[in-house]
């Protein structure tokens, strides 16, 4: 990449009490990070020190919040350390009235079909769509990508794949074939009009916590409910 270049990184919230209990919780801001994913945020925290951003930017809710402090605390007492933004931009798409439900008895529902196979047709009842949220995504991402930029973008799994789609010139009907795991990191660098994927989905410095459980799934494996981005290889662990 030039150095003229920007690079973003997409990262997700870590695993959240909604992931544990497989429930949608959508812009619900009383929902916060498991004992799990509190501490996939500690070492989420080494391994973004590393990276040498230069700005923080999040969706406004409480896990996204949690997720990042651990990073926020690590780097208080630095010159220069980046103070998170606040951007309803990346928030939680909005689910409207399925938003709180099961995802086990969301998949009954005859919308499941084209959530999975053709997103770019869908609303949610009294919610958005998923045009919508990539468009707003897509906007705050492009704002992010000027040159010489290193940004860390703090948000959603549903949310991230819409960027992933969108900058790898793929359409919004693309979005289940992307996996975005609670705590990872995904990567792409821009160079003038050209966005690059460096990496996606990516969760090695969670390893210690996978190692521990015996009973996690293989990394990168969504689930059997692929809405909101799933509760991630670890959700098995302890809630």
């Amino acid at each position: 990449m030039q150095r003229s270049g920007a690079v973003i990184y997409l990262v997700r919230h870590a695993h959240s009490t909604a992931n544990g209990a497989g429930v949608l919780a959508g812009r619900d801001n009383s929902v916060g990070l498991s004992e799990l994913g509190l501490a996939q945020a500690e070492l989420l925290a080494t391994r973004l020190e590393a990276l040498g951003i230069k700005r923080i930017a999040r969706s406004p809710l409480k896990r996204c919040r949690q997720t990042i402090a651990p990073l926020i605390r690590a780097q208080k007492n630095k010159t220069r350390a980046p103070q998170p933004i606040v951007d309803s931009r990346v928030i939680e798409m909005n689910y409207g009235s399925w938003s709180g439900k099961s995802l086990k008895s969301l998949a009954k529902k005859p919308l499941w079909s084209a959530i999975q196979s053709k997103p770019s047709t869908v609303t949610f009842p009294d919610g958005e769509s998923f045009l919508e949220m990539s468009a707003r995504a897509n906007s705050a991402f492009v704002e992010y990508s000027k040159p010489g930029s290193v940004t860390c973008i703090v948000s959603h799994g549903d949310v991230i794949k819409a960027i992933l789609a969108a900058q790898l010139g793929l359409s919004i009907d693309s979005l289940q074939k992307f996996s975005v795991d609670p705590a990872s990191i995904s990567a792409i660098a821009v160079s003038g009009s050209s966005s690059f994927l460096l990496y996606a989905n990516d969760t090695s410095h969670l390893r210690v916590l996978q190692s521990q459980n015996g009973k996690s799934t293989p990394a990168g494996n969504p689930g059997k409910y692929v809405l909101g981005g799933g509760a991630g290889s670890t959700s098995k662990a302890k809630k």
